[in-house]
């Protein structure tokens, strides 16, 4: 293949399904045909798909459910059955294998499991397969749930150190205060302007979510994209033209595996590290290399051994980012505060939040 970092593409419910709930046939045959020309064009195509709590609502539109989460738990069982069989046979008419991969928070939570998840990609993309991933919202109990699916494409491309990831929403891109679409996003500072937290009617997400994970995902060296799904031909027009569409948000500096994995670890941190003001100065200066040294910090809580996750606060309680542990609760208690010892945290192994 001419290409050998993966495509990720993150396809929302309302980009397939109707206002009804029924999943648009239509429109995943074209998205589908766009998919085949990728792969013909040498590209390892992924694909987190949303929809199929959708198509189960529009198969199962007459039941009564007892709760919220036997509701999401019966479409979601039933209607990824339907999801998954019209891929396969939209794919098939184009001679392609999909691969259906269900993922919850808890295959994310630690080093090996994300390594795992990202072998078992690796496998199937090494046979010539598309994967298909959702989440497993049939089993997943709500404190291992994703954001929403937006969190999980953006989980899956940096897993695998993906070339882009593209998200196909209902709308043209990120708009300005005027209703225009923006062309990119290079500051952060006006990406928070014009973001809003709405959602979509059958999605959890929103743009903001969505702006989030694209800015987060260009930091670590992964140009993202915010488009139009439902306007057939516009992803070869971006992948394969090169032409302008939605809102591209461009890759900036690379950054190491071990730092994808730190950027992603939001609800899987075993305690707190509170630091003064002027540790915190230093962390978020980017023109700055700097670890954490135990005079810096000025709180902790939780408990955590060496090598766990552990999020930095400032002294507002905003989070300036995640890191590994070098040495666990008991002994950074000893030395809090104190001068000339070795960093809490190394600089190789933090990531700094900057949204």
């Amino acid at each position: 293949m001419a290409f050998f970092r993966p495509l990720v593409i993150k396809i929302g419910t309302n980009v397939i399904t109707s206002p009804r709930g029924r999943l648009q046939r239509r429109v995943l045959k074209s998205l589908v045909s766009d998919l085949a020309a990728l792969r013909r064009a040498g590209f390892p195509v992924m694909v987190v798909s949303s929809g199929a709590m959708g198509a189960g609502r529009g198969l199962l539109r007459e039941q009564k459910f007892t709760d919220s989460v036997a509701e999401r738990q019966t479409l979601a069982a039933v209607g990824q059955v339907e999801l998954m069989r019209t891929y396969a046979a939209l794919l098939r008419a184009h001679r392609l294998q999909p691969a259906q991969v269900l993922a919850t928070r808890e295959d994310f939570r630690d080093r090996a499991h994300y390594l795992n998840m990202r072998r078992c990609l690796g496998a199937l993309l090494a046979v010539g397969l598309i994967p298909i991933i959702n989440e497993n919202d049939a089993v997943s109990v709500e404190e291992l749930m994703f954001t929403d699916n937006d969190e999980l494409a953006g989980l899956v491309a940096s897993l695998m150190g993906a070339e882009r990831l593209v998200i196909l929403t209902s709308v043209p891109g990120i708009l300005d205060a005027t209703g225009q679409v923006i062309d990119e996003v290079n500051d952060v500072n006006d990406l928070s302007q014009v973001l809003t937290a709405e959602k979509s009617s059958f999605g959890r997400g929103g743009m903001a979510t969505k702006g989030a994970v694209a800015w987060r995902l260009a930091r670590l060296g992964i140009t993202t994209h915010i488009m139009d799904g439902r306007q057939p031909g516009n992803l070869t027009k971006l992948l394969l033209t090169k032409a302008k569409v939605g809102t591209k948000f461009p890759a900036q500096a690379s950054k190491p595996a071990i730092k994808r994995w730190l950027a992603e670890m939001r609800g899987q941190e075993r305690g707190v590290a509170t630091v003064n003001r002027g540790a915190a100065d230093v962390l978020r200066d980017s023109a700055r290399t700097a670890s954490l040294l135990p005079v810096g910090i000025t709180k902790i809580t939780g408990e955590f051994s060496r090598g766990d996750i552990v999020q930095i606060n400032d002294g507002s309680g905003k989070p300036v980012g995640y890191g590994r542990a070098e040495y666990g609760t008991a002994v950074l208690k000893k030395i809090i505060g104190r001068q000339h010892q070795k960093p809490f945290i190394h600089y190789n192994y933090l990531f700094v939040n900057s949204l």
